[in-house]
């Protein structure tokens, strides 16, 4: 059996077997062990796919709040490399101070590196969060909220994803790929030249397509109404009105651009989420809205 051979079966065997990650361990043991014993790879190579093995089942198992926040570290960076930060110390110090307050009654009030929200330079209409709690809004997005109630809706609204994880439910989508790619980059580190820098190519390419799944495809509607619906229970406990959730989508429906690369592109039809949340408000009575909230609101976002 020539090494070339040998490496791709045991490729191929971990395809078929990753569902059970303790099984892919077990298989690229007694493979580099096999493998070694009978010639067809070097030491070197049955130490690397042991290696790999642990390596791969470790990708599946639950991801650490240091691992989350790495994550989110990686997909914030390329959130900022697509829009710029807004420079507005008053703005970035308001939301966060809101922002803060809103995360600290959920029930993820802490992560490992903190929450951290930041306004985006983009007129388009979107607020995205990363995983570990870094929370994005554009400034299209401030100008849509008509006061601190609105604005309160939509962070509560990304402080829900966090609350869930459901970044990192897209990430895991696509982490099989990224642990086949491990298998492969370790298993071929003796080669080198061209096969090495494919390898490389592909597993840049997964990263690629873990922040594209975060900025582009958005969450589906099942995903979107759990965020809704924390965010509601969030508002409660803080005294803030949840039918500004109602409010916003609706001013949403009105200035979004049907096949727009924002908040159109990355969340279900307003009209959707309206029905969702009117059926989680039923029970719920009004809420007054301060007159020195949209001072506040007007102060520090007025010239946004």
């Amino acid at each position: 059996m020539s090494r070339h051979i040998f490496l791709g079966f045991l490729l191929c065997a971990g395809g078929v077997l990753l569902s059970g990650c303790k099984t892919l361990e077990v298989v690229s043991q007694v493979g580099a062990t096999v493998g070694q014993a009978t010639g067809a790879i070097s030491e070197q190579e049955a130490d690397s796919l042991r290696r790999s093995g642990k390596a791969v089942a470790k990708t599946f198992e639950a991801i650490t709040p240091e691992q989350e926040y790495y994550i989110g570290r990686a997909v914030g960076a390329t959130v900022v490399n697509t829009y710029s930060p807004y420079d507005d110390e008053a703005a970035t110090r308001y939301i966060n101070l809101l922002g803060q307050t809103l995360a600290q009654a959920s029930d993820k009030p802490e992560t490992f590196g903190g929450y951290h929200f930041l306004v985006l330079d983009s007129d388009e209409i979107n607020a995205f969060s990363a995983p570990g709690g870094l929370i994005f809004v554009s400034r299209g997005m401030l100008r849509l909220c008509k006061d601190e109630d609105d604005l309160a809706a939509v962070l509560a609204h990304e402080v829900g994803h966090v609350q869930f994880q459901h970044g990192l439910r897209a990430i895991k989508k696509s982490r099989l790929t990224s642990a086949l790619t491990i298998l492969a980059a370790e298993s071929a580190k003796s080669f080198g030249g061209q096969e090495l820098a494919q390898l490389t190519e592909a597993f840049e390419g997964s990263i690629s397509d873990i922040t594209s799944t975060m900025m582009n495809s958005g969450y589906a509607r099942k995903l979107e109404r759990q965020a809704d619906e924390a965010a509601v229970t969030i508002m409660q406990r803080v005294g803030y009105d949840p039918a500004a959730l109602v409010d916003v989508l609706h001013e949403m429906k009105k200035q979004l651009k049907p096949g727009g690369h924002d908040f159109a592109k990355t969340h279900p039809d307003p009209d959707d989420r309206i029905k969702d949340i009117r059926e989680i408000l039923r029970t719920s009575g009004p809420v007054d809205r301060p007159p020195q909230r949209q001072k506040r609101f007007e102060e520090n976002l007025g010239a946004i």
